[in-house]
């Protein structure tokens, strides 16, 4: 493993430059404005996640599809999968706000919920 990287923070809008360096088993991060970017950029050291957004396809509702998200991170190497998985859904009409719509998606431990509500078709 290399022992420096440089990125991006992610978290908030500011978008600190951040370097972190690996001396012995610690990370020290440089760049950051608060604690937050101190925890991400350790994190996408040893092992980095991500929240997903997408939709899946609705019958019988007013809309075709309902906009989804993970409600935990998963790791970054399994995006890919999770969205083939969510592409394979299908949900009926109603549907609420933070509804499970996949539990547990792939082992992950995260759940797939909605995100609108979504009325029946009249």
């Amino acid at each position: 493993m290399e022992n420096k990287k440089e990125f991006t923070c992610i978290v908030c809008p500011v978008g600190c430059h951040l370097t972190v360096t690996k001396e012995e088993n610690q990370y020290n991060v440089n760049g950051n404005t608060c604690k937050r970017g101190e925890i991400y950029a350790q994190q996408e050291m040893i092992a980095p996640k991500r929240n997903i957004a997408s939709t899946i396809r609705v019958e019988d509702g007013f809309l075709n599809l309902v906009p989804v998200k993970t409600d935990k991170q998963i790791p970054k190497e399994m995006i890919f999968d999770v969205m083939k998985e969510i592409n394979k859904y299908r949900v009926t009409a109603p549907i609420k706000v933070g509804d499970i719509l996949i539990e547990n998606i792939l082992g992950t431990g995260s759940n797939i919920v909605a995100t609108r509500n979504i009325a029946k078709n009249n």
